[in-house]
């Protein structure tokens, strides 16, 4: 009897096969990763009250943009009604400041507009280490976190005051007295929902230079 050799598949073959399914696979773990992870949008500037450095940013919330338009129409008006500025960046500071759901995270501290320069860099890290401390991170849009959310803003007392600050005194200061409701009072429980503010005069901007 003849014996039948048996045909064996070349080890070439084998190893084509096992690159075809690693490239497979190394492509749809780029496919999973970068295709199909969530883009973050990009932030623009959208509306601007140059002389006085205001910027409005796109990803701000439809409360404050409703604001910054009620501050560009006091500040580029014939004349300006400093009480009313003072009042309005008094509300556009509580609404981005103390809207935590707003925010994209602990370091995204909202309000910084309206802060005094020297004492900004203090004011962010004071903020990151007690309220922002526990915000979780948002920036592709998946957080679960429950956070506050502004609602109403009601100035309760304006007046002016002599203030100083290291060298600096500001004759006529303005003190806030203000409050605050949320939407949502059950996820704000334990939020602080009143505060002092005084601004001072730097240039021809009115800045925050004490939050109590």
């Amino acid at each position: 009897m003849v014996k039948k050799k048996l045909k064996r598949k070349p080890k070439k073959l084998l190893i084509v096969l096992i690159l075809i399914l690693s490239c497979g696979l190394i492509g749809g773990g780029i496919y999973l990763s970068i295709i199909k992870k969530p883009q973050v949008k990009e932030t623009k500037v959208v509306s601007k009250i140059s002389k006085y450095g205001y910027n409005l940013k796109s990803n701000k919330s439809a409360e404050y943009k409703k604001l910054f338009q009620k501050l560009k129409k006091v500040l580029t008006g014939d004349e300006i009604d400093e009480k009313e500025y003072v009042k309005t960046i008094t509300e556009m500071f509580i609404v981005d400041f103390y809207s935590l759901n707003d925010h994209s995270a602990k370091t995204d501290v909202g309000g910084t507009d309206f802060i005094y320069s020297e004492i900004l860099e203090n004011f962010l890290e004071n903020a990151e280490d007690t309220i922002y401390k526990y915000v979780e991170s948002n920036i592709y849009k998946q957080r679960k976190q429950k956070l506050p959310k502004v609602d109403v803003v009601t100035i309760n007392k304006i007046e002016n005051e002599e203030f100083a600050y290291g060298d600096k005194m500001d004759e006529n200061a303005y003190k806030i007295e203000v409050s605050w409701t949320y939407k949502d009072e059950t996820i704000a429980d334990g939020y602080q929902n009143e505060a002092t503010l005084i601004f001072i005069h730097n240039g021809i901007k009115l800045e925050l230079v004490e939050l109590q």
